[in-house]
């Protein structure tokens, strides 16, 4: 096996893999690198269509981290479909510290060593200087430099929020200055610009005329960069966590990092209509189903985003994640129409497929 790692730094090295494919067929190639997407547009490099398979890696994900720990019983537990009621506390209490500590890799290793939080603060340090120092060598001009430092700087406290590029982070820019910016920093894979859909059904569609909401590459890093590691510990639901952006950061975390070979975000949805707007946290496909989720603490009946969904679409499905219990519920909306709800305890957000198939059939 041949390991080529930073391959951005060769455009002549990118070309040649083709002849490793032609002429080397028992050798096995892995090729690593960041910014590809971006090198691809300003430096065109010959790349060999049809003779690499692109994979995308993320940061860690629950099961990773409880790997990294070493947490066998909690593995036996999360791998077992159904949950075992009394898995739900030790689970619950490692999901937040992976939500915590997130999953850039070297963070992990040094807190499953025996690291506090606090003493990962270098490596998150480390890792955003490094992402500004790699994304600013692909500015065109001076000025791109400054407007992708300014993003850089503003994206956290933006996270899970809705976003206008106009302005973005408080600043003079205008749409395209900033629009600009922020897509060269989606290309680096340190943000995703999720759009919402305004679809009841498959395909569901991203409607870019709308304002979209911006993800981080990791709620760690999030955490250290917002200033909100000191606030986990007093909150024993992620969903009571800076308005319950950190939660559902979390969860869309682990439905990205579900699919290695695309690098897509589970849209969410929205009604905008005067005096009638809902917002779903996500929308994913399921069989030939739009299904609608949430990340919400509370009532079943305070559901209305998703009761405003569900009363419009074929699907008679739906998906609640948040610190309770696992639940299957025969419910109805305030409109009479019945629905199966699935309610997940949030550490299973990565498991959703698995459940469905298990729960939901219908």
């Amino acid at each position: 096996m041949l390991f080529i790692d930073e391959i951005q730094n060769s455009p002549a090295a990118l070309k040649n893999l083709r002849y490793f494919y032609e002429q080397k067929k028992d050798l096995y190639v892995i090729a690593a690198g960041s910014l590809l997407e971006a090198l691809f547009k300003s430096r065109p490099a010959g790349f060999p269509a049809g003779r690499v398979e692109f994979l995308y890696l993320y940061p860690a994900t629950f099961r990773e981290f409880l790997q990294a720990r070493q947490e066998t019983q909690a593995l036996a537990y999360y791998d077992t479909v159904p949950l075992d009621p009394v898995a739900r506390a030790p689970l619950l209490k490692l999901f937040h510290e992976y939500a915590l500590v997130g999953g850039m890799p070297e963070a992990v290793r040094k807190y499953a060593a025996g690291d506090e939080v606090t003493a990962l603060n270098p490596v998150y340090e480390s890792l955003v200087n490094s992402y500004l120092g790699d994304t600013e060598k692909y500015a065109g001009s001076g000025k791109q430099r400054q407007v992708l430092r300014h993003c850089l700087e503003a994206i956290p406290g933006e996270t899970g929020q809705r976003i206008k590029f106009h302005g973005f982070g408080r600043s003079g820019y205008g749409s395209r200055e900033a629009g600009e910016a922020l897509r060269i920093i989606e290309k680096a894979m340190l943000i995703y610009l999720v759009y919402p859909t305004t679809g009841y059904a498959l395909p569901a569609r991203p409607d870019r005329r709308k304002y979209p909401l911006l993800q981080f590459i990791d709620t760690g890093l999030l955490n250290y960069t917002a200033g909100l590691q000191a606030s986990h510990f007093s909150h024993p639901d992620l969903c009571s966590l800076h308005q319950g952006i950190v939660a559902e950061h979390i969860v869309r975390q682990e439905l990205i990092a579900g699919d290695l070979e695309r690098r897509t975000a589970p849209l969410f949805w929205v009604r905008d209509k005067k005096q009638a707007q809902a917002q779903l946290d996500a929308v994913i496909p399921y069989q030939d189903r739009l299904v609608p989720l949430e990340v919400k603490a509370g009532k079943t009946g305070r559901l209305r985003s998703l009761h405003a969904f569900i009363d419009r679409a074929p699907c008679r499905l739906a998906v609640r994640l948040y610190a309770g219990e696992l639940a299957i519920a025969e419910t109805q909306t305030p409109e009479g129409k019945p629905y199966r709800l699935v309610n997940l305890p949030y550490f299973l957000a990565g498991k959703i497929h698995e459940y469905l198939d298990h729960y939901a059939i219908a």
